[in-house]
Formats: structure tokens, C-alpha cells, sequence
């Protein structure tokens, strides 16, 4: 069995052409066995593509591209037929497919798969954040929270952290609660990012009605009655005068339209 050699060559971090590489060698050897893949990230210049061209040429390797970039794709195809390496081109034609289809010219930009990449783990993180300091389980989060969450129970704070979470904000949120003074640290943050949700008395009565019921326990429960709402919600303007934050009435507004108001206000504060 001859050492096989293969160089991946990319303009971005060459990822795809390893797999690629990896995926097809496989079929002729499952373990790899006696393979060497070398991996050439990000080249973006002539001079770079001469030197790899003329190296694959001397050590007889096998070259794998994926460069979005048509003239470098095409001086490397060139410099390969010159020196007689045989080389692959990963991206080329399915780029010009897509050209022809969608009657458009492609961007040609290195490593715009990558940046997607990176906001899909930003919203990953956040959508952790969430969960981690949702309901005031850590007070430590609201000091590194982009969006702090406050109000009386039943207002909607979960649902919002998690869609805002989405949008790629770490959100921590916070219950306000009569018997239980509220952590130091919500008094420390910017109130520029503190939001307040208030919802009127007649709403949050059927709200948790309903999810009384829903959990089988009697609808008539302290928790449900008009009084202790009226003493929760007469604490919750006291906790946000202090603090000094927006306040968004929630009553008759889905999670996507508190976000937008709140996403709005946070953007006109920059």
C-alpha cells in the first residue's frame, strides 16, 4: 500500500474540504492507514497557491480546493494542469449551478458559512443564558445579562426570555414577590436594560384561574384572589420605581410585541 498524500486547500478555514477528503478516502482505506492530510487555511493570495501547487507537485499529493474566489480557482486548476497535479474543486461548479439557476453572481467571501456558524452558537448560548437564570434561580446573571426581566408571576417572563433569547439576547428575569426582597444586584444593573412587565388585575385573575385549574387545584386560592394581586402588583411598582426601568403593560400584547417594544427601546438607548 503506497503513502497516500493529500493537501486541502481553502480560503477559509477548510473544513469542508477536510471532511470531503476524510469521506472519500475512507472508501479506499476505512482506517486512513498510511495517509497524510494537510490542511492550507485561509489562502487569499497568488504567491501562496504557487508555493502549495509546487510542494503538492515535488511530494506527488492529491489536492482537494475549495475556494470561492474564480480566479483563484481557476490559477489553481492551471497551475495543477502545468505541473500535473491532480486536483478536485469542491465548490466550483456547484457555485457556478447556483449562478446559472438563480440568475445571479455570488459573493465570493471567504468564510460566510463560518460567521453563520458563529450566530447560531451566539443564540445557542443565549437560549442557555435563559434557562440558567430564569426565574431569579442565579442573581449573578443579572449582572451580565443584556435584558433583565421583572414583574409578578404569570407575566409572561419565561416565554419572553426564551423568544428573546432567539434574537440572540442572554436574558435573566426576575419574580416579584411581596415576602421576598429582591436581590441586591437588580438595584446595580443599568436600568436602560431593565424592563418591567405589568398586567392588569382583571387578566392575571383569569390567568391563574386557569392554571390552577390546569395543575387540578382549587381555582379559589390566595394565589388567584383579586387582594393578594393588588398587593403583588403595589409591590412590583414599588421594586420598579426604585430600579427606575421601562415598564410595558403586557395585558393584551403576544411575546412577539413586548420583544419588539422591548428590542426598539434598547436600540434607541444605544
Amino acid at each position: 500500500m503506497k503513502k497516500l498524500r493529500v493537501f486541502v486547500v481553502s480560503d477559509s478555514v477548510g473544513e469542508t474540504g477536510d471532511q470531503v477528503a476524510k469521506a472519500v478516502i475512507s472508501q479506499f482505506r476505512p482506517g486512513l492507514e498510511k495517509t497524510i492530510i494537510r490542511r492550507f487555511p485561509h489562502i487569499q493570495s497568488e504567491e501562496l497557491v504557487r508555493k502549495i501547487v509546487c510542494l503538492a507537485a515535488k511530494q506527488k499529493a492529491f489536492i482537494i480546493y475549495t475556494l470561492v474566489r474564480q480566479e483563484m480557482r481557476s490559477l489553481l486548476h492551471e497551475l495543477c494542469e502545468k505541473e500535473k497535479v491532480h486536483a478536485v474543486d469542491i465548490l466550483g461548479t456547484a457555485l457556478k449551478s447556483m449562478a446559472t439557476f438563480m440568475e445571479e453572481i455570488p459573493l465570493e467571501t471567504p468564510g460566510i458559512v463560518h460567521q453563520l456558524d458563529d450566530d447560531y452558537y451566539k443564540k445557542i448560548e443565549a437560549i442557555e443564558f435563559a434557562v440558567k437564570y430564569d426565574d431569579g434561580r442565579d442573581p449573578r446573571g443579572l449582572l451580565q445579562a443584556d435584558i433583565v426581566l421583572v414583574g409578578v408571576s404569570r407575566t409572561s417572563k419565561t416565554p419572553l426570555s426564551q423568544y428573546l433569547a432567539h434574537k440572540r439576547y442572554k436574558v435573566a428575569n426576575v419574580p416579584l414577590v411581596p415576602e421576598v426582597e429582591p436581590p441586591e444586584e437588580l438595584l446595580q444593573i443599568d436600568p436602560r436594560k431593565c424592563f418591567g412587565l405589568i398586567i392588569s388585575p382583571d387578566k392575571l385573575n383569569y390567568i391563574r384561574k386557569e392554571r390552577l385549574m390546569s395543575l387540578g387545584l382549587n381555582d379559589d386560592a390566595i394565589y388567584a384572589q383579586h387582594t393578594r394581586i393588588l398587593e403583588e402588583i403595589q409591590h412590583f411598582e414599588k421594586i420598579v420605581g426604585k430600579i427606575g426601568c421601562k415598564v410595558i403593560d403586557v395585558t393584551n400584547k403576544a411575546v412577539e410585541e413586548t420583544a419588539n417594544e422591548i428590542i426598539e427601546h434598547l436600540t434607541n438607548c444605544q
